[in-house]
């Protein structure tokens, strides 16, 4: 009996941090017009360190633009606050982090984790409901893997476990290298938001990159079969 064939992969989708927000105002303009330059699944929102109430009202100065366009809004850190500020969810660093969040954010939110130095840990996060996994992201010292390193623990959790995982990349390269190993999802942003044509065009050129890149990688499986 000839076995079903499994369906393609489809396409990584972009994930874009945005700067630590200032002027929410002046940003959820830019962004209106930015996310309709690309496929963004996810918005991730960095907040300057200050009171609850202010944080909350940054986050629903930037909610339209982000939810009207398709996208979810997530916030780094912060999941106390994810429910009061209408967020859909929060990105959570390290494996304790995420436990200790899960109650305030399931069922209805979503739940992300990075700061997995180890196989172990991802394994625990994705077991513990996380509903993504985060590699590739600097500590707090600013150091990170190897690209290679990078792409190498895609392919594995992309191999072997359900919940999607993200690829962070600082560079078209590695968002490239990191669509071909297999991540769900190609999380972008310094290098977007510095480049001297804008953010527009640099997010609507990774975009098409990491399409291109995946492509690639089913026409490379297709002639192998």
């Amino acid at each position: 009996m000839a076995t079903k064939p499994v369906p393609p992969r489809p396409a990584p989708r972009l994930y874009l941090a945005i700067p630590p927000v200032d002027e929410p105002s002046r940003l959820a303009a830019e962004l209106a017009d930015l996310l309709a330059a690309a496929d963004v699944a996810a918005v991730l929102v960095r907040l300057r360190e200050t009171d609850p109430r202010r944080m909350i009202s940054s986050i629903k100065a930037l909610a339209p633009a982000i939810q009207n366009a398709g996208a979810a809004l997530l916030i780094d850190g912060h999941p106390d606050i994810v429910a009061r500020a209408g967020a859909d969810g929060a990105h959570l660093t390290g494996l304790a982090a995420m436990e200790e969040a899960m109650p305030s954010l399931k069922p209805d939110r979503i739940a992300g984790v990075g700061g997995l130095a180890t196989r172990h840990d991802s394994m625990a996060a994705g077991e513990a409901g996380a509903d993504y996994v985060l590699f590739g992201e600097p500590d707090a010292n600013g150091q990170r893997p190897s690209l290679e390193a990078i792409a190498e623990r895609l392919e594995w959790w992309d191999e072997l476990f359900e919940p999607p995982c993200v690829g962070f990349a600082t560079s078209r390269e590695e968002a490239e290298a990191f669509a071909a190993a297999g991540a769900d999802f190609v999380l972008v942003g310094d290098f977007i938001w510095s480049d001297p044509r804008g953010a527009k065009a640099a997010l609507a050129e990774i975009g098409a990159a990491i399409a291109e890149a995946h492509a690639g990688t089913l026409g490379q499986a297709k002639a192998e079969g």
